[in-house]
This record gives C-alpha cells, sequence and structure tokens, in this order.
C-alpha cells in the first residue's frame, strides 16, 4: 500500500526515485508521481496514472532534473485513481507525499476555506501541502511551517515534504505507518580512484553504494517507507518512532521526538542481498515464490529445530499460559485459524482466532496469563499493529510472527520470531503463508511438550512429520501442469466453492481467497459439514466445487458431503491421497494427487495446489497476477 521514497543526492535523482518506485511496485499501486528542486531551486512535479512505466515514459518527453527529489506509488483512498489525485501534491512552494489516512482532513478543509483556499484534488494529502504553504506564507520557515501542519494532524500517516528554493532540506514525519531513513556510505561499498604510471591525462572513478561526484563531494541521504526501496543505495537505516519527525540535509538528519525534543534512533544494518528482487526466470514473482517453498520451509526448520528439541526466544515456555489470542489479516488470519486446531489439538491450549481489524473493536477479555500473537507478512498491518498495542497491557506476553525483523510489530511485540520467508513481491502471499504455518506448528508443538501433552518421543514423532514437510511440498510442486489444465475450466466459473473439514476448513477458505484475489471470480470457503446449512442452495452443474480431502480420520465425513454435491449435479474437483481417490474419486468431474504423509501438518501441503489453481486461473484469465487491481501487499491504514 503506497510507496514512497526520498532522495538527497549528488546526481540526478528522477532516474533513481523510477527506479526506487519500481521496487516498490509490490505494495500495490495505481497511480504514481516524483517532484524535484532543481539547480535553480526550482519545485517542479510530474505524476502519472497506472503502471509505472507511464510515468517513465512522460519523464522522457518531460524531464525533470534536480539532485533532491521525493517519490510516491499512490493506492487509492480519498479520491479516485486520478492524474490530480496523484502524488506528490503541490501547494506553491511545498510538495507532499503521504502514505496513510488524515482522518481530520475534512476539518481542515473547511478551515482553508473559510481562508480563502479551495484544494484542487479529491485527496486528503492535499490538506498537508495547503496548510503547509499557507503557514509559509504567515511567514514560518519550511522545518516551522511543516512542524506546525503536522500538530494538526490526526490519523496515521507518513509524510514527506520538499520546499521551493531548498535544494538541501526534506522532512520527513512518522505516525502510524512505517518510514525509514538511509544514510550514505553503504558497508561494503566503495569510492575509488585510479591514476596510472605513464598516464598523465587520465584518471578512473568508480562508485558502489559509497557517494562519489565528479567536482564536489556532498554525501547523501535517503528516505522510504521500507529497506526494499533503500537497499540499492545504503545498508544503513534508522526507522522513525512513532510520532517522529526528522530534519534532512545532505550532512545528516536531525530526528525529534513526539514532544518536539531532539533524540537519537538506533541506525541498523539491512542484508541488501534479501531485499534483491528479480523473477529468476519465471513468467511472474508468484510462480517464483511458490516454488521456493520447500526451501524457504527448511529454512525455518533449520532455525527453529535442532534434532528432537525445538529451540526459541528465552522465555516462550507455554507451562503457565491458559489461552492463545491469534489475530491476523488476510492470508496472515486464515495461517492462524489452522493454527487454532494444532493448538487446541496437539496442546489441549484453547485458542480464539481473530479478524485484526475486529478484535480491538469488541473489547475482548483477557488473561492475565494468555498469550497475544499477531501474525503479519509485512509487520506493518495497521490493524494487526493496533490489536497488538490493544492487547500489550493485557496479557502475559506478546508475540509478533513476521517476515520483516525490522517492522513495527516485530519491535513493539514482546518476542519477534521470524518467519524467515525471504523478500516476497507478488500482492498474494504464498511462501509467506506457509512459512506462517511452520513457524505455528512449532510454537503449538512447544506449547504440548511444554504441558506435558505431549512427552519426548511424541514430539519427536511430530518433528519428523515437520520434517517431511519440504520434500513433500516439492512433491506437491510437481502438481503444477495438473492444476493449469483445471483453470481453464474453472476460468469459465462464476462462481466457486471450497470444501474442507478440520484443519483444512481455514485452506479451503484461502484457496476462496486466493481464487477471489487473482482471477476476480467469485469464490467461498465453507466448513464441509456447513454444506447442507445454507451454500447447497448454490449448487448446479455451473459451480465447481474443490473438496480438500486428505485420507485421514475426518474423510468419510468429508466425501458424504461431496456426494450431496455430485447429487445436485454439482462438478467436483477433489483433491486428495491416493487412497483417498482409490475410494472416492469415481464420479468426480477431476482430481488431483496429493502426496501421502505430513501427519498433521498436510494443510501445509494442501495450500500449495490452491495457490497454484488460483495462479493458472489468473493466468488463464489474463489478469495481472503480481499486482491484482485494487489490492496492496502492505496494508497500513486501518
Amino acid at each position: 500500500m503506497c510507496g514512497i521514497i526520498g532522495i538527497l543526492g549528488s546526481h540526478e535523482v528522477s532516474p533513481q526515485l523510477v527506479d526506487a518506485l519500481r521496487r516498490l511496485e509490490y505494495r500495490g499501486y495505481d497511480s504514481a508521481g516524483v517532484a524535484t528542486v532543481d539547480a535553480t531551486g526550482r519545485l517542479e512535479r510530474r505524476r502519472a496514472v497506472g503502471k509505472l512505466v507511464n510515468l517513465a515514459d512522460r519523464l522522457v518527453h518531460e524531464p525533470l532534473p534536480g539532485h533532491i527529489g521525493i517519490g510516491h506509488t499512490r493506492w487509492a483512498t480519498h479520491g479516485a485513481a486520478t492524474e490530480v489525485n496523484a502524488h506528490p501534491h503541490q501547494s506553491g512552494p511545498v510538495a507532499v507525499v503521504h502514505n496513510g489516512i488524515i482522518e481530520n482532513f475534512r476539518d481542515l478543509r473547511e478551515e482553508l476555506g473559510a481562508l480563502g483556499i479551495q484544494p484542487q484534488s479529491q485527496t486528503d494529502t492535499e490538506t498537508v501541502a495547503l496548510w503547509t504553504a499557507h503557514y509559509m506564507d504567515q511567514g514560518q520557515s519550511p522545518i516551522q511551517a511543516a512542524r506546525s501542519t503536522l500538530a494538526r494532524l490526526r490519523g496515521a500517516f507518513a509524510l514527506a515534504f520538499i520546499f521551493d528554493g531548498e535544494d538541501d532540506l526534506m522532512i520527513a514525519a512518522r505516525k502510524g505507518s512505517p518510514l525509514a531513513i538511509g544514510h550514505g556510505d553503504k558497508e561494503g561499498a566503495f569510492a575509488l580512484a585510479f591514476i596510472f604510471d605513464g598516464e598523465d591525462d587520465l584518471m578512473i572513478a568508480a562508485r558502489k553504494g559509497s557517494p562519489l561526484a565528479i567536482g564536489h563531494g556532498d554525501k547523501e541521504m535517503f528516505l522510504g517507507s521500507d529497506a526494499v526501496a533503500l537497499a540499492p543505495f545504503t545498508d544503513r537505516i534508522t526507522y522513525l518512532e512513532d510520532g517522529d519527525h526528522a530534519v534532512l540535509t545532505r550532512a545528516g538528519v536531525q530526528i525529534f521526538d513526539a514532544a518536539g525534543n531532539q533524540t537519537h534512533r538506533v541506525e541498523a544494518r539491512i542484508d541488501t542481498g534479501a531485499t534483491a528482487i528479480d523473477k529468476g526466470g519465471y513468467r511472474h514473482f508468484m510462480a517464483k515464490e511458490i516454488a521456493e517453498q520447500p526451501v524457504v520451509i527448511g529454512d525455518v526448520l533449520n532455525h527453529y529445530v535442532k534434532g528432537d528439541r525445538i529451540v526459541l526466544p528465552d522465555g516462550m515456555n507455554f507451562h503457565d499460559v491458559d489461552r492463545i489470542s491469534l489475530v491476523g489479516c488476510g492470508t496472515a488470519h486464515l495461517a492462524g485459524h489452522v493454527a487454532k486446531y494444532w493448538f487446541e489439538q496437539l496442546a489441549g491450549l484453547p485458542c480464539d482466532i481473530d479478524v485484526a481489524s475486529e478484535f480491538r473493536y469488541r473489547e475482548p477479555p483477557l488473561s492475565p496469563k494468555s498469550w497475544f500473537i499477531a501474525v503479519s507478512q509485512s509487520g506493518e498491518t495497521a490493524d494487526t499493529l493496533a490489536a497488538l498495542h490493544y492487547a500489550g497491557a493485557h496479557v502475559a506476553r506478546t508475540v509478533g510472527l513476521v517476515n520483516v525483523g525490522t517492522s513495527a510489530i516485530a519491535r513493539d511485540a514482546d518476542i519477534a520470531l521470524p518467519t524467515l520467508a525471504g523478500i516476497e513481491v507478488s500482492v498474494a502471499s504464498s511462501k509467506a503463508f506457509t512459512c506462517q504455518l511452520t513457524v505455528l506448528a512449532i510454537l503449538a508443538l512447544k506449547a504440548a511438550h511444554d504441558r506435558g501433552r505431549m512427552d519426548d518421543d511424541a514430539l519427536a514423532a511430530h518433528l519428523a512429520d515437520l520434517r517431511s514437510v519440504p520434500g513433500l511440498m516439492q512433491q506437491t510442486l510437481s502438481m503444477s501442469d495438473a492444476c493449469r489444465d483445471q483453470a481453464e475450466w474453472l476460468s469459465q466459473a462464476r462462481d466457486v466453492l471450497f470444501l474442507g473439514r478440520g484443519a483444512l476448513y481455514p485452506v479451503a477458505l484461502e484457496g476462496a481467497l486466493k481464487l477471489k484475489e487473482l482471477s476476480y471470480i467469485h469464490a467461498e470457503g465453507y466448513a464441509s459439514g456447513e454444506l447442507k446449512h445454507g451454500p447447497i442452495a448454490l449448487i448446479d452443474r455451473d459451480v465447481p466445487v474443490i473438496v480438500l480431502a486428505p485420507h485421514d480420520a475426518l474423510f468419510e465425513k468429508t466425501v458424504s458431503n461431496m456426494q450431496e454435491v455430485m447429487a445436485r449435479h454439482g462438478p467436483i474437483l477433489l483433491l486428495s491421497d491416493d487412497e483417498g481417490l482409490a475410494s472416492a474419486s469415481h464420479g468426480v468431474q477431476a482430481s488431483l494427487q496429493m502426496p501421502s504423509g505430513g501427519g498433521a501438518f498436510q494443510p501445509i501441503l494442501y495450500a500449495i495446489p490452491m495457490q497454484y489453481l488460483a495462479y493458472h486461473t489468473a493466468v488463464a484469465k489474463g489478469t495481472d497476477v503480481d499486482q491484482p487491481r485494487n489490492l496492496a501487499k502492505s496494508v497500513t491504514v486501518e
């Protein structure tokens, strides 16, 4: 959701801004723009609707010079995806980019109207630019005007300001939405100069990361909504805390806290290799990320399991825990839903699962002996972060299950557990989901052992099942072609139902979610036993029903529900192992054979065909697989 990049550089920044925005495309967007201040001090901007290539084309025909600039990819909240609503927003001497929502912008607009100042766009962001320009008109300096404006704002925001006539000044502010400052002089980078014997008219210069300019030695500073955008420029990152604002020049940065006091924030080193973005020869990022799952799941197991022992941070003993509250959004919520079965069945530990956006508003009673687990790929999901803050005052311990170790949830939770999926570019989650499931499975096993529900031998047996998952996933990846064949059929449907029982029920929900996200086909997931309590009314020859039925203790009941569909002429796509297909595949329209094994952790395996069916159906329909319409990777507004 929305991406910000800012550069105080020593070269023309427009190409750098566009390249950085390209690295942020995975967040989801519908328009883009950049603004710069040129050598004469003139502030200008360029904006375009649609893909980033449209902005790049415009900059070819209308170049934007300058060594300082800000850029933005917008995911529409207030106002449609039009050029006038695109960022940066400019009012006179100031340009602003913004992630988040200014909740009191209507009141602020009414005050501006009373002053005779009228906005040109429908956005909340333009209000920030208008007020800053107004304060500058009243004689305030750019820094004073930005501070005066920030004091008026309510809501969640990450903001960056640049100013006409100021080619060495950028102001950043953060409340709720993430924002990071990048420092020049990348570790392991270099600036080199060579001269040679016998060559009195030759010098060679080279630069990687460290600033190097011909004729002057200015340093560089950077600003970004996440480390992915900043990785090509620096590996030195400072994350702003909630309420901070910062004044950036090429000489460095001054950071001020919510009270206006100058403060220090820790500088961290990032692994720039972990932020590399490429398709690796695949047609789409999602295809690559699906294929990476056996490797990243292996990484998770190597990190958390040593022999027959689970290794977690100090203090993670479940002996006295009386309840788990699991919270997430979208796919992360469904990972928690699967884990609810594991915690309750394996560990005998009561587990509540909540959609993060509803959790704190129902004011759940929380036990001081309970633990709260926030699940988030980005670690910046606004609803999940708000739920974490709510729970923190009421529970014994908060745990952040995140893929980004420097994220807000990782920093604010008592304990942060990395899911180790690596960067996931495709908006629709695949490997992040199965990594979340694997870490949650490990936590459930640890809880079972700590609480005496599982002895050493039983734990070893379950860990053996879990260690078999990467190999079984590798087998499951071979189903891609078979899923492509079924996608031709599914792509013609208007509605699709997914059915599952037990821990496969949330996987059915995930299958339906993936199909909706990628192909825009209406799909719903149901617990198989709920079919006759309403959804069966939808069954006819034109509604495909996808049934997840491993040959387990619930197999016969799932098959009975499947027969109810077939009796009403509903076409079935059955997913089961060889034993299940041998006994139940007669009369179905199609079947997909899953590998046997995995024990209680089969839901991790069944996630893969759900991903492939959605992926290939989207390809068959010609939709944008990696960046589905209206969706964003990191949702930083409530």
